[in-house]
């Protein structure tokens, strides 16, 4: 490879051949065509070849400009590292492999269901009074033609309870009136959620106050309205 120099100095050298050749020829046409002396001719044939020789040098014999750096850097191979098969399985890791594979996977169980809570016992519920044995008091099938008298009068009676005692068969304060202490302690047993109401608000007494056509407090509030 030739340095910059060295194709600088052809380039003169070839600018300085080519001068010398053209001002040859233009020596010789001047000779041949003109009367010119032999100085002339000279004088103009190097007139020429220095002009031209100018010319060739300038544009041929400048040295070439350096290469830039990323084209002289030469590229360097690049070692690639062979690449290894992997190593077949020996014959252990074969029948290993197909041991586990054939191993059949356990079915997890199932978790044992709770075993159910034991309800808690019901209260024992305190026991009735059984009722009072007997037929009770006389009862009638109907009220009498001139129809029920307002049980409601009688202090303990409200419109619910006159009707459990319809449904019993007593509609009048003179039945009320009569009865007895076992009829009072069989009606307080069998007046279902009514128990004990005869006794403790003096059903029997108010009943014939009543059925004599007396007044007592609590029938004259509810003469007046309002109570029920």
């Amino acid at each position: 490879m030739t340095t910059q120099n060295e194709t600088g100095l052809s380039g003169t050298l070839f600018s300085l051949i080519v001068a010398a050749g053209v001002a040859c020829l233009v020596f010789g046409i001047i000779t041949l065509l003109g009367d010119v002396s032999l100085l002339g001719r000279l004088f103009i044939a190097a007139i020429v070849a220095s002009a031209l020789a100018i010319v060739l040098i300038w544009s041929f014999g400048k040295p070439l400009p350096a290469p830039n750096a990323a084209e002289a850097v030469e590229v360097q191979p690049v070692s690639v590292a062979p690449v290894t098969a992997p190593a077949a399985p020996t014959a252990t890791e074969t029948a290993d492999w197909r041991q586990n594979a054939a191993a059949p996977v356990e079915a997890a169980k199932p978790a044992a269901k709770p075993a159910p809570e034991k309800k808690a016992a019901a209260p024992a519920t305190a026991a009735e009074p059984a009722a009072a044995e007997g037929d009770g008091p006389a009862r009638l099938t109907a009220a009498r033609d001139g129809g029920p008298d307002d049980l409601k009068k009688i202090k303990g009676v409200g419109p619910k309870l006159e009707g459990v005692l319809h449904g019993m068969g007593f509609y009048h304060f003179d039945q009320i009136a009569s009865w007895s202490a076992d009829d009072v302690a069989w009606a307080d047993q069998n007046l279902v959620g009514f128990k004990g109401r005869v006794s403790r608000d003096d059903w029997v007494g108010q009943a014939k106050a009543l059925a004599a056509g007396e007044e007592t407090e609590f029938s004259k509030k509810v003469d007046k309205g309002g109570v029920y």
